[in-house]
């Protein structure tokens, strides 16, 4: 469904553009989004490197197990259909702690590391 929409967008401004008589400047913008774009996930490619790395070790060392089982009452009544001993469960307590850390993009690989 997102995809129709950002199709829908990008059919809307190229219309817009030709009605209007830019379309070389929405080519133009289009091509230094994109080059933005590029930029901004390679910079992302050493912190999401890192953090993966992090949860890796942690994993397996055992401090995730160890996090899940601690906190497991609480997560329990967060997430009622995830079975209590599910590795999901320490990923998704990993997420949950980078998101109240504010460490915002780093909680990305830690959800996805399962």
């Amino acid at each position: 469904m997102l995809n129709y929409i950002w199709l829908g967008l990008i059919v809307v401004a190229v219309i817009v553009g030709g009605v209007e008589g830019r379309l070389k400047e929405v080519a133009d913008k289009s091509f230094e989004m994109a080059t933005t774009g590029v930029t901004i996930a390679i910079s992302l490619i050493g912190i999401m490197a890192l953090w993966l790395g992090v949860m890796r070790l942690a994993e397996r060392a055992g401090l995730v197990a160890l996090l899940a089982r601690v906190l497991r009452p609480v997560m329990r009544r967060l997430f009622p259909d995830v079975p209590a001993e599910h590795p999901a469960m320490g990923s998704m307590l990993m997420n949950i702690a980078a998101n109240m850390l504010g460490l915002g993009n780093a909680a990305t690989p830690l959800a996805c590391a399962r």
